[in-house]
């Protein structure tokens, strides 16, 4: 069993975004988001020789309802894609995979108390393969729950898990809700879930007006996927893992819309392959590479 960061529930409908949904929504009102993000890894030495960067976009839709004083559900779609580079001679079989897909579904439930109490469920479902994989062997399933407590305007803490399967791999998933409104401008909270780290992590977020917003956080992320079933380790397991550090800077040139663009590193990177049976087969470490994404996001 692990412990990680995992894109599958913390990029679907993040906690933070939940309690925020049902405790401000009007009973009986629906919203709707929508979010296109665009993200590019440059190229990272390996350790052992070779180098890999690459590119990628996802796709976020959700829709909200709260239907009383104390419930509120939801449901969310997302789609991801990568594009891997690599150059030189390296310890991974030369190209260990290419083209990442990870379409998914997660739903969220939340029950909130007059006290300020807000108990959440997210279950999700998603499929994590590369070009040419069997998709009937890449999927990832699992919940996770929360329970966190407002204790005045400007600060909500919560505490939650997730437990996960993943590929032939069980995941367990801490998570520390944090939403703290230090002043009128500045505050620490969980990053939004279109970003190129994902949800979950932490990040300082300054407001200076009503259009901008700038903020830097980071967050441990790792995820699994299968291989093609005729590449260099066929039907195997992929993972790779890092520590995207990012500055944001947010545009908002409605009320109802946003531009958010990234600039930061990933570090503490590593790249493994598993043969089909989940055996380890090598481990990599790569050096921190440069990150970038921009983010275009609507609320209807």
């Amino acid at each position: 069993m692990h412990i990680r960061v995992l894109p599958l529930a913390l990029a679907a409908l993040p906690f933070v975004t939940s309690m925020a949904a049902a405790q401000g929504l009007p009973v009986g009102a629906t919203v709707a988001n929508a979010s296109f993000t665009a993200y590019t890894q440059l190229d990272a030495d390996i350790d052992g020789g070779g180098e890999a960067k690459f590119s990628g976009a996802f796709a976020l839709g959700s829709v909200t309802r709260r239907f009383s004083q104390a419930v509120t559900a939801g449901v969310s779609l997302r789609y991801d894609y990568e594009k891997w580079d690599w150059s030189g001679a390296n310890d991974l079989g030369g190209e260990p995979w290419n083209r990442l897909h990870r379409p998914g579904l997660g739903a969220t439930f939340v029950y909130a108390t007059p006290d300020g109490l807000a108990f959440t469920v997210l279950p999700a479902v998603e499929w994590a393969y590369e070009s040419g994989a069997s998709t009937g062997d890449a999927l990832n399933w699992g919940a996770a729950f929360a329970v966190s407590k407002r204790f005045s305007p400007d600060l909500l803490l919560g505490v939650g898990a997730g437990v996960y399967r993943e590929i032939d791999d069980d995941v367990v998933v801490p998570v520390l809700l944090v939403d703290w409104r230090i002043s009128d401008r500045l505050r620490v909270g969980n990053p939004a879930q279109t970003g190129p780290a994902g949800g979950a992590g932490l990040e300082l977020v300054w407001t200076p007006g009503d259009r901008w917003e700038f903020a830097a956080g980071g967050v441990w992320r790792s995820y699994r996927f299968r291989l093609d079933r005729d590449g260099p380790v066929p039907d195997g397991i992929g993972e790779k893992s890092s520590l995207p550090l990012l500055a944001r800077a947010t545009w908002r040139p409605t009320p109802s819309t946003r531009l958010d663009f990234y600039a930061g590193a990933a570090v503490a990177g590593e790249i493994t392959l598993y043969d089909r049976d989940n055996n380890e087969i090598v481990s990599r470490d790569m050096d921190p590479a440069a990150l970038f994404g921009v983010t275009f996001g609507a609320r209807f």
